[in-house]
């Protein structure tokens, strides 16, 4: 191999890795690896973000859409305070995702020099960190292995996040280390015996309930789980901000098991005897507050598919636990013969029925954002990717846009479990960049989309809109926090305090960023301006203007509010 720095060499890897795009900010702690995109740019480009907390989101969902580990570069100290939030979403998320930290020079480390960090105290691998694996890199000849570990630690079991740190010396030492070849995830498969113990389950059952979501499914994975349904005729849900895994225009689709959950659906959840999880935590979110499935020892019958061991088990003394990848798993629950009759066609219908009856709505005067979903959901092209942050609003969005499974387009839901605010708009952004023939549509609220709206420059300076797909955001104006003012009229009613915004105008922000804009402030308005999005041109923003107490005491979300109090949230 020849001797090049080992700057060049890493991105040589990223290259044999399957990597087209990396996110980051530029620093210079990691100039060598700058001038290795340089040297492979025909391979492989560097996407040049604002803020690195918009770089690392940009990356989670990279890994989301593409199964493979999302990249992102950040310099040390506040480059790598920054993008924390983005390494804490995949970490929740269960997303694969290498973060590559520039580090000061060996020589100095230990002195607390310029903006010098421990990572591995920082971002304490663990059960409860932000990452799988923190790894320093002290030998260039060493590069290849490290990051070939970080590959398989980011893809194996339970996906995730993983912390590369590189000496600013240690890239420009020369090195004739090899390329090594791509990482592949060893595929675990359910045990015989466990399979048998699951149809035995099945068919002891009057009332099952499957709950699908997670990462590490593929389309083929997303076709077994909807043969397996069809086979045994079961009810499905979707866990929370996972609501791709399993066509939403399905017969046997039940509905989201999340935040604003349906209180039918609620209630089926806690009225089933047999829960088959599949792929999912069982979280705080899609179990209401651990009152739906209630640790330690569920009231229903559980049988809990994952597929890493160190989540079996760990709140949850299920019934019957299998630790197998998704799309295996998939295949093999497939494979499970089913009774020519079963006894609880009514309880699959009812629960597709009761998910058709929550899509309707009271209407809501001057905007309806009922309707506002439905006509993106109407206008917009069937693989379109939505994404979204936190906060109120996203409810209209989770619960009006019926996603199709992800075996039709891969994914079109990048949302964060865990309540990241300002993650929508960056992954709006790499999804259009990534997926140029896409349309990606971003729902963000004022106070979400402030967090990380200047990536509107990246999206600009990258030519997100110049395949057939269109980049639009959608930014619900109410000028509050909806989420907190909720919690705050509801534990400190009439007091309310620190949670008013004051808003700048976002069409004429976007316009400054040589986006397209509208302000929208009525229903009947709205199409119109969708329709524009959707033809050539630079990217869009419609500004929609909502009253303060829309999401937050009235209107199309008072049912979403009163499940989010039942629950707790």
């Amino acid at each position: 191999m020849t001797s090049r720095l080992a700057g060049h060499a890493l991105v040589e890897a990223l290259v044999a890795q399957g990597v087209h795009t990396a996110f980051g900010v530029p620093g210079e702690s990691y100039l060598a690896v700058l001038d290795g995109f340089h040297q492979h740019r025909e391979q492989i480009r560097f996407i040049a973000c604002r803020q690195e907390g918009g770089a690392a989101f940009m990356a989670e969902a990279q890994g989301k859409l593409s199964g493979r580990p999302g990249i992102c570069f950040v310099t040390r100290g506040p480059g790598a305070t920054n993008a924390s939030i983005g390494l804490h979403t995949a970490f929740q998320d269960s997303t694969p995702m290498v973060l590559f930290i520039g580090q000061v020079a060996s020589d100095q480390r230990d002195r607390e020099a310029f903006q010098e960090v421990d990572y591995r105290q920082m971002f304490g691998p663990g059960t409860l960190g932000m990452a799988k694996w923190v790894g320093e890199v002290q030998d260039a000849d060493r590069l290849p292995e490290y990051i070939n570990r970080a590959f398989h630690t980011a893809l194996q079991g339970r996906p995730g996040p993983v912390v590369l740190v590189l000496p600013e010396d240690m890239l420009t030492t020369p090195t004739r280390a090899p390329v090594l070849p791509r990482a592949e995830p060893a595929q675990a498969w359910p045990a015989p015996g466990a399979l048998r113990e699951l149809r035995r389950l099945l068919l002891a059952a009057q009332r099952p309930l499957v709950i699908a979501g997670g990462s590490g499914w593929d389309a083929e994975g997303a076709r077994a789980l909807q043969r397996f349904a069809e086979n045994w005729q079961l009810p499905v849900g979707n866990a929370f901000r996972f609501q791709d895994t399993f066509d939403n225009r399905h017969p046997l689709y039940a509905g989201d098991v999340g935040i604003g959950i349906n209180p039918k659906l609620a209630q089926r959840v806690k009225d089933a005897d047999l829960i088959i999880a599949l792929g999912v935590r069982l979280g705080e979110m899609t179990t209401g507050g651990y009152t739906l499935i209630e640790p330690p020892r569920p009231k229903q019958t559980l049988v809990h598919i994952h597929a890493g061991a160190e989540e079996l088990g760990r709140v949850y003394a299920a019934d019957l636990l299998l630790q197998s990848a998704m799309a295996s798993a998939a295949k093999a629950l497939e494979s499970l013969a089913a009774p020519t009759s079963l006894p609880w066609a009514d309880w699959a219908q009812a629960a597709n029925a009761d998910y058709a009856a929550n899509q309707v709505a009271p209407a809501v005067a001057p905007m309806d954002m009922a309707v506002v979903m439905k006509t993106v959901q109407r206008l917009a092209p069937d693989d379109t990717v939505y994404t979204n942050g936190a906060g109120n609003y996203s409810g209209w969005l989770h619960r009006y846009v019926r996603y199709p499974g992800l075996q039709h387009h891969g994914r079109t839901q990048l949302a964060p479990t865990s309540g990241a605010m300002g993650y929508g708009f960056p992954a709006a952004v790499a999804a259009a960049l990534l997926h140029p023939e896409r349309t990606v549509v971003n729902v963000a609220g004022d106070g979400d989309f402030l967090m990380t709206g200047q990536e509107l420059a990246t999206a600009t300076g990258y030519g997100a809109n110049r395949g057939a797909g269109r980049l639009v955001s959608i930014v619900v104006d109410n000028g509050t926090y909806g989420t907190i003012r909720m919690h705050q009229e509801r534990e400190y009613p009439g007091r309310v305090s620190g949670s008013d915004l004051y808003n700048p105008d976002f069409a004429a922000m976007a316009r400054a960023f040589g986006w397209r804009a509208r302000f929208v402030d009525r229903t009947e308005d709205f199409e119109a301006a969708l329709a524009e999005a959707l033809q050539p041109g630079a990217p869009m923003l419609i500004h929609l203007k909502l009253d303060a107490d829309v999401s937050t005491s009235r209107g199309t979300l008072t049912a979403l509010r009163a499940a989010a109090l039942q629950a707790g949230r």
